[in-house]
């Protein structure tokens, strides 16, 4: 039993010393993992320290850098500065010489014309007391005295007279007309700027060929809602990368074109998008006609105007008469109306208002029928113009009389600005093809003898056999021209058809 006990102690005490080895182990390992630790911990500090000093380091160089910039651009702005004031001082020391030199010329100007009054009225007393003292000599007034004289020249040179009166009207008629070419060549060589041939684009360019699916839409929708909102046609063809806004009315042409570029760049083309783009063009378009009207108004110097007469007068901005922009061909009338007005002594600001205005129909002539004179001076009576303005601009293609001096202004600076060369223009082949067709629908009737198209196409004259058509048919024969013509011709404004039936009978006397 002893010897168990014995045992169980030694193990016990063997259990124990373990125990302490092992915890002593332990302590000692902690201790080393610690020390490691700290010193992990003192070397990321260090790094730390290091890159701190060096990012300052690095920003002090940068700050240093932009401040020198900074000074140097100083230094050079206050150089510039330095020499702009040199030269307005320079300029303010010349302006006063300049002044003082103008205030001598003043003063000395004052007294030569003290001189010559006081020189006046010395002659004109001694004029007076010569006329006395002849008066006193030759018993006669001087009134009766110039009476006597008058009748006894005229007694004794009454041919002589006759012949130098008749050769003063000549010069008098020559010297007139050559007046009248230097007030219109003046006129001309100081508003001789050439006015740009301005057509306005009807096509509008796409990014690439699928756009004008987009244009379409799905069973056309897009397009016919484009076109119902719009109120023009477009033209899907096979030029690639473009399509063509066709209309009559060169304003909703205009608002098409820029809905379309604001739909095609956009890239949504659907029909509430759409009517949105459209509603959008349609402001833009009025502000832009506003403004143009406002502009042409101040830059012509008419201020009389009503405001709505001044907002038609802006649509012109977007009509064109051959290649010539019409609002421009306006405003250039209304200077050179004005210069020959100022010449005559005429009415400049008549002479002004209605040559800005003498075009005002074109606006609406494809909105509302007959001559756009005739157009122009129904607007005008409507908003209140003064009724000097409408008679100068009513004559201008001769279709009223002159009844003014203003009136016959206006002919002359309209022909002037249309009459320049390169002021207008229209090409050719287009041009002679619209008559060719003109005159080929009417020459296709049966009884038509001949037709010709004249005023640059406005009007075309047929002249039927009078065998062939009575007075009544010629009556149809008109109306079945003119509609064919509306038909199958596009053309700005109207055309007038003009029947001609005449009988023509020749008999000899032998």
């Amino acid at each position: 039993m002893s010897s168990l006990v014995i045992i169980a102690i030694i193990a016990l005490s063997a259990g124990l010393a373990g125990i302490a080895v092992g915890w002593f182990l332990r302590f000692i390992i902690s201790l080393g993992q610690k020390g490691s630790m700290e010193l992990e911990i003192k070397e990321m500090m260090l790094e730390a320290r290091q890159d701190a000093e060096k990012i300052t380091q690095k920003a002090e160089e940068e700050s240093g850098r932009i401040l020198k910039e900074a000074k140097d651009d100083s230094k050079k702005t206050e150089e510039r500065l330095q020499k702009l004031e040199e030269r307005l001082a320079n300029k303010e020391e010349l302006l006063d010489r300049r002044q003082i030199d103008l205030d001598d010329e003043e003063e000395d100007i004052k007294n030569k014309e003290q001189s010559l009054n006081e020189i006046k009225e010395q002659l004109e007393n001694i004029r007076k007391k010569k006329m006395n003292e002849l008066e006193k000599v030759s018993a006669l007034s001087l009134k009766e005295a110039k009476e006597e004289l008058y009748r006894e020249l005229e007694e004794e040179s009454e041919e002589d007279i006759k012949t130098r009166i008749h050769k003063l009207e000549i010069a008098g008629k020559e010297k007139i007309e050559e007046r009248a070419k230097e007030i219109l060549t003046s006129a001309i060589q100081r508003l001789g700027n050439s006015i740009p041939s301005e057509v306005f684009a009807t096509s509008v360019d796409l990014p690439d060929e699928s756009a004008k699916g987009k244009i379409i839409g799905k069973e056309g929708r897009n397009i016919k809602t484009f076109e119902r909102l719009t109120g023009v046609e477009v033209v899907i063809d096979d030029t690639p990368s473009s399509v063509m806004i066709s209309s009559f009315d060169p304003v909703r042409r205009h608002v098409a074109v820029i809905a379309l570029q604001a739909l095609v760049k956009d890239g949504r083309i659907q029909p509430a998008k759409i009517e949105k783009e459209v509603s959008k063009a349609q402001k833009d378009v009025n502000e832009i006609i506003k403004k143009k009207g406002e502009e042409a108004a101040y830059e012509c110097g008419v201020f009389s105007l009503d405001p709505r007469i001044v907002q038609i007068l802006g649509r012109l901005h977007f009509r064109t008469s051959y290649g010539q922009n019409v609002l421009d061909h306006s405003k250039e009338m209304a200077h050179i109306a004005g210069m020959i007005a100022e010449e005559l002594g005429a009415d400049v600001k008549v002479a002004k208002a209605a040559a800005l205005v003498h075009d005002i129909g074109k606006a609406v002539d494809h909105e509302v029928p007959g001559t756009h004179v005739e157009i122009g001076r129904r607007i005008l009576q409507k908003f209140g113009a003064d009724e000097a303005i409408i008679k100068g601009m009513q004559a201008h293609h001769e279709e009223y009389p002159y009844e003014t001096v203003e009136s016959v202004i206006v002919q002359v600076a309209d022909s002037i600005s249309g009459g320049r060369p390169g002021a207008r223009q229209e090409g050719v082949e287009n041009y002679l093809k619209r008559l060719d067709e003109l005159e080929g629908i009417a020459n296709s009737f049966d009884g038509v003898d001949n037709a010709y198209a004249i005023q640059a196409g406005r009007e075309i004259r047929v002249f039927v056999r009078p065998d062939e058509i009575s007075d009544i048919e010629s009556r149809k024969v008109a109306r079945e021209i003119a509609q064919r013509i509306e038909n199958e011709l596009k053309y700005p404004g109207e055309i007038k058809v003009t029947v001609i039936r005449e009988n023509k009978i020749i008999e000899y006397a032998r």
